[in-house]
């Protein structure tokens, strides 16, 4: 009776309690049910989306394919952004729960201890759909972000490019950009080629950075004849900075990005780039993730559904 008042009424007990019970609350990953008093079931028919953006169309398409299944299957889809933040990430996760949501869909792959406790202790099922993981919390679709850019790195390299420079968003709280790194490094030393860390890049989002990714790695010392863009605005950036500048390409730096965005098929030249499953990854997420609530599978579950390099006039 005490946990609960704390709970739902905090102005009854003394600041002691209050913040025992929310150290408990804490430790366990408690969520409470505020639908408790209005559901006969203790789940919804709503799917918890959590993307890093809403603001980038490269997750639209995802986000169609979940909801195209999930409304055929008398499902519905709640959506929230964490800002690239796993804090805000686990707040979403925490507001879902809160709701007593039938299952989580999270892009990222990495999450506060917080939000794992809370995750495990609510036994809500969840797929993870950024990166094939080796190690889900319970299911994940996706492709290899490692493999993907091991691949164009490769392919730039067997097209007799040597100097190959690679730009990504900040890695420090974005596993896909770690990965895309760990794909690069191992390409290259794959290829034969040596590392030179000077022509390697984190950027922040936006057109002005891939431009300035661009004039660094061109005006290096020892100057990148190729640039592998581990995100289509910033492949989008430089090439429209090459064209401002009279750069010709490939000849004076070739371009590659990592996503099939649709206006880099529409850039002088196309750009080379990688496309990648996203509206399939939307569907088969929200698949699995029914097949789990309805009680048709068990077990962790991974689908890699891979990815295709379209070579382009670029390189």
């Amino acid at each position: 009776m005490t946990v609960s008042r704390a709970l739902t009424d905090p102005a009854k007990v003394s600041p002691d309690v209050r913040a025992r019970v929310a150290e408990a609350v804490r430790k366990v990953g408690y969520v409470a049910n505020k639908l408790a008093g209005s559901l006969s079931s203790s789940r919804t028919k709503v799917i918890g989306l959590v993307v890093p953006s809403i603001d980038n169309s490269l997750f639209s398409a995802t986000i169609q394919g979940i909801s195209d299944v999930l409304r055929r299957h008398d499902h519905q889809l709640m959506i929230a952004s964490s800002g690239y933040s796993l804090e805000a990430e686990e707040a979403a996760i925490r507001a879902f729960l809160e709701q007593r949501v039938a299952g989580l869909i999270l892009h990222d792959t990495t999450h506060t201890p917080d939000a794992i406790r809370m995750i495990q202790h609510s036994g809500v099922p969840v797929v993870e759909n950024g990166t094939l993981t080796p190690e889900p919390l319970d299911m994940v679709v996706s492709y290899s972000n490692e493999d993907a850019a091991q691949a164009m790195t490769l392919h730039l390299a067997r097209l007799g490019y040597r100097r190959i420079g690679f730009v990504s968003l900040p890695a420090a709280d974005n596993a896909r950009s770690r990965d895309r790194q760990r794909g690069y490094r191992a390409a290259v030393e794959q290829a034969g080629l040596p590392f030179d860390a000077g022509l390697v890049l984190e950027m922040p989002p936006g057109l002005a950075s891939g431009a300035e990714a661009l004039v660094r790695l061109v005006g290096h010392d020892a100057p990148a004849d190729a640039i592998f863009f581990a995100g289509d605005v910033l492949a989008m950036g430089a090439s429209l900075e090459c064209a401002r500048r009279g750069w010709a390409v490939p000849q004076k730096v070739a371009l590659a990005a990592f996503d099939n965005f649709d206006l880099l098929g529409h850039l002088v030249p196309p750009v080379t780039t990688l496309r990648l499953p996203r509206l399939e990854i939307g569907r088969r997420s929200a698949e699995v993730l029914l097949d789990r609530i309805e009680g048709r599978s068990a077990g962790v579950v991974a689908v890699d559904l891979r990815f295709e390099i379209i070579h382009r006039a670029s390189t």
